[in-house]
C-alpha cells in the first residue's frame, strides 16, 4: 500500500482541497499580528521578517520531508513522483518562488508607499480579478454568472472591512503600481499552481513549498541585511517565539496547505477563499489585540464570509454529481 502523504495532489477530492484552503488562510490572518508584535518588541524590518519567515518555514519543511523519507523507507512505502522532467521542475520552482519573493516584496514596499489599508485593498482586491482574467485566458476556467456575483461580493466586503475600519492612507500612484505588481506575482503563483495541477504533474506540495522558500530567502537576503537583518531587542525569548511561529504556522503549514489546495481548486475560487486572510486578521485585532468591533467590520466580515461560502459551494458542486454518478452505476 502507497503511503497516503504521497498521493497525487490533484487526486485529493475537492472538499478536503476547500478545507486546505481555508485554514491556510485563516492561518496567513494570524501572520499580520504576529508580525505586529515583533515589530512592538523589536527593531526587526519587513524585508528582515519575510526573510526569517521563508529561511524558518524552509528549515522546518526539510525536517519534515527528512522524516516522511525515513519513514517510507523503513516502511518500504515509495513516494510518488509526478511526470515532471528535471528542466520543467526547476523551471516551475524558479518561477513560483520568484513569484512569491515578488508577491510579498512588492507588497511591503506599497504599504511602505501608500499605507496599510490602501496597500492592502489594492492588493488583495486586485488579485482575484487578474486571477479570473488568467484563469479564463490561460486555463478556460469560466466563473458563471454566480462566480462573478461572489467574487464582486468578495470585493465589496474586502473594501468595506479595510476601509471601512477607520484605516486611513494616502493614494500614492507608485504605491498603488507597486500594490498591483504584488497582486500580480501572487496571481502567478496560483495559475502556475492551478496548471500543474490540471496537467496531472501532481507536484508534491512540501517539496514545492519548501523549494519556493529557498528562492524566497536567497531573493530577500540582501533586502534583509540592507534593512537590518538581525533584531535588536529586550525580549529575545518573546521575539523567537513569535518569529517560530511565523515560520510554522502562517508559513509551512499554511503555505503547504495552500499548494495543495490550489491545484485542485478553480483559480478563482482560490483567490477568494484567500480573503479570510483579512477577515482573521480582523478578529484577532477584536479578540487580541483590544482593537474596537465597528459595523464595518461585522459587515465587511459577512459580505466576506457569505461570498466565500457561496463559491465553496459552486464549486463542490461537480465533485458531488460525479459521485452521485458513479453510485447510480454501481
Amino acid at each position: 500500500m502507497s503511503n497516503p502523504s504521497s498521493a497525487a495532489v490533484a487526486g485529493l477530492p475537492v472538499g478536503r482541497s476547500l478545507l486546505y484552503l481555508v485554514v491556510a488562510g485563516v492561518a496567513w490572518g494570524t501572520a499580520g499580528a504576529a508580525a505586529s508584535l515583533v515589530f512592538e518588541a523589536s527593531d526587526l524590518g519587513p524585508l528582515a521578517l519575510s526573510f526569517w519567515r521563508c529561511l524558518g518555514g524552509l528549515l522546518l519543511l526539510a525536517g519534515v520531508l527528512a522524516l516522511r523519507g525515513r519513514r517510507s523507507v523503513r516502511t518500504g512505502a515509495a513516494v510518488a513522483a509526478g511526470p515532471e522532467t528535471r528542466r520543467r521542475r526547476v523551471l516551475r520552482i524558479l518561477a513560483t518562488g520568484t513569484c512569491l519573493t515578488v508577491f510579498q516584496s512588492a507588497y511591503f514596499a506599497a504599504v511602505e508607499q501608500t499605507g496599510l489599508a490602501v496597500g492592502t485593498v489594492v492588493t488583495l482586491g486586485a488579485g482575484p480579478v487578474l486571477i479570473a482574467l488568467g484563469a479564463r485566458l490561460t486555463l478556460g476556467e469560466r466563473l458563471g454568472r454566480g462566480g462573478l456575483a461572489a467574487v464582486a461580493g468578495a470585493l465589496t466586503g474586502l473594501v468595506v472591512l479595510v476601509l471601512g475600519g477607520g484605516s486611513s492612507g494616502t493614494v500614492v500612484p507608485l504605491g498603488v503600481l507597486l500594490a498591483v505588481v504584488s497582486a500580480a506575482g501572487y496571481a502567478a503563483v496560483t495559475l502556475i499552481t492551478r496548471r500543474l495541477g490540471r496537467d496531472g504533474a501532481g507536484p508534491d506540495p512540501l517539496s514545492t513549498t519548501m523549494w519556493t522558500f529557498v528562492v524566497g530567502a536567497v531573493g530577500l537576503l540582501p533586502l534583509a541585511l540592507a534593512e537590518g537583518l538581525m533584531p535588536h531587542t529586550a525580549e529575545p525569548l518573546r521575539v523567537l517565539g513569535l518569529l517560530v511561529y511565523v515560520a510554522a504556522v502562517p508559513t509551512a503549514l499554511a503555505y503547504a496547505l495552500y499548494f495543495a489546495g490550489a491545484a485542485v481548486v478553480r483559480a478563482a475560487t482560490v483567490s477568494v477563499i484567500m480573503l479570510l486572510e483579512p477577515v482573521s486578521a480582523a478578529v484577532l485585532a477584536v479578540t487580541a489585540l483590544n482593537e474596537r468591533l465597528t459595523s464595518a467590520t461585522v459587515a465587511g466580515t459577512a459580505l466576506l464570509l457569505t461570498a466565500v461560502v457561496g463559491l465553496a459551494w459552486q464549486e463542490s458542486r461537480p465533485e458531488a454529481r460525479r459521485r452521485e454518478a458513479v453510485d447510480a452505476l454501481t
